[in-house]
């Protein structure tokens, strides 16, 4: 699933924030997937909190196995920046009657010109750790071989380990220790409901980028910890707690996060942002900045990027039958 001797090019590929990596067949994501209702992004968005999901993607995981590639989901709540909705749509956020709900938080506070959300209790929080185990094991069930915890991009794990968004006195706010209390919590729990030999990764953001908010020296602490854990993948992004961070973003701008944790946390990363080129995705992998690659919207921009790919690093891949005629190895 990780690097090889092949280089960057395999076909580990996941759709929207896509993964991409070496060797093993193939890996594809269903992102951002709600463990309870009011964990989703939009009215849109997938869940895994029932056995009536859990039924509807039997199907998607047996076609893919069947077409010799595995499957992985991330599990997400939104927190306060859920109850949107669909894109497209002539107004951001939903109604009671189209299917809107209350956001929570770590704290009360809104993130930029959204409605401001409710505190969760402490025995909210313990819930919701719950919803996250029992989503895990749903989503084995339903043949996911793949799980991924979202903790990035300003959702709710995230709204807590910042101090940007955290208020709290109690356990869960404050202090690094209390701040990372919930996802912690909760990556234990996921850990211990899954199978030992299923792959855990956690995707974080390891900086906010703002002075006083989150720091990739905390992410490699936070790390360390994961990696005690059991997690497997570290999938390193950043940003999203803060409307306005003075992000400069270029062809591998966040390489460098992914570096850090991995040589100082000793854990696996992958690294993600604007990594468009082959031969970038072949030398970050190579160099060990990281063990793997992720692509998403170049993904949609061409999903046809790994055979591209492998043909301009010349590594010969599996491909459709449709599409051997086409090869040019």
């Amino acid at each position: 699933m990780y690097s090889s001797d092949a280089g960057v090019v395999g076909q580990w590929h996941r759709v929207h924030h896509g993964a991409f990596a070496t060797g093993g067949s193939g890996l594809i994501f269903m992102e951002a997937t709600g463990v309870v209702p009011e964990g989703r992004i939009s009215i849109g968005c997938p869940g895994i909190w029932n056995d009536e999901q859990v039924a509807a993607f039997k199907p998607i995981t047996a076609f893919a196995h069947a077409m010799g590639t595995h499957m992985g989901i991330q599990l997400a709540h939104a927190g306060r920046k859920g109850s949107t909705t669909r894109p497209g749509a002539d107004h951001p956020f939903a109604t009671a009657e189209e299917g809107g709900w209350e956001t929570v938080s770590a704290s009360a506070t809104a993130y930029h010109g959204m409605p401001t959300p409710r505190a969760l209790t402490i025995e909210e929080i313990h819930s919701l750790t719950k919803s996250f185990a029992q989503a895990a094991t749903r989503a084995v069930e339903a043949g996911f071989d793949v799980i991924e915890l979202h903790a990035a991009h300003g959702y709710l794990f995230h709204q807590f380990y910042s101090p940007l968004s955290n208020d709290r006195t109690d356990e869960y706010g404050g202090s690094f220790e209390n701040r990372t209390r919930f996802l912690l919590e909760t990556t234990k729990a996921v850990r211990d409901a899954i199978p030992t030999g299923t792959p855990l990764f956690v995707r974080i953001s390891a900086s906010d980028w703002v002075e006083g908010g989150w720091t990739i020296e905390e992410s490699i602490a936070l790390c360390r910890e994961f990696k005690i854990l059991g997690v497997d993948l570290i999938d390193v992004s950043s940003g999203g707690n803060v409307h306005n961070a003075p992000i400069k973003p270029g062809p591998g701008y966040q390489v460098p996060f992914s570096e850090s944790i991995r040589s100082q946390a000793q854990i696996m990363t992958s690294a993600v942002g604007m990594i468009w080129q082959p031969e970038l995705a072949q030398e970050i992998v190579a160099s060990g900045k990281a063990d793997a690659v992720m692509l998403g919207r170049e993904m949609l921009r061409n999903p046809h990027w790994a055979q591209m790919a492998a043909e301009k690093l010349g590594v010969k891949i599996s491909v459709p039958i449709q599409y051997e005629r086409a090869r040019t190895l």
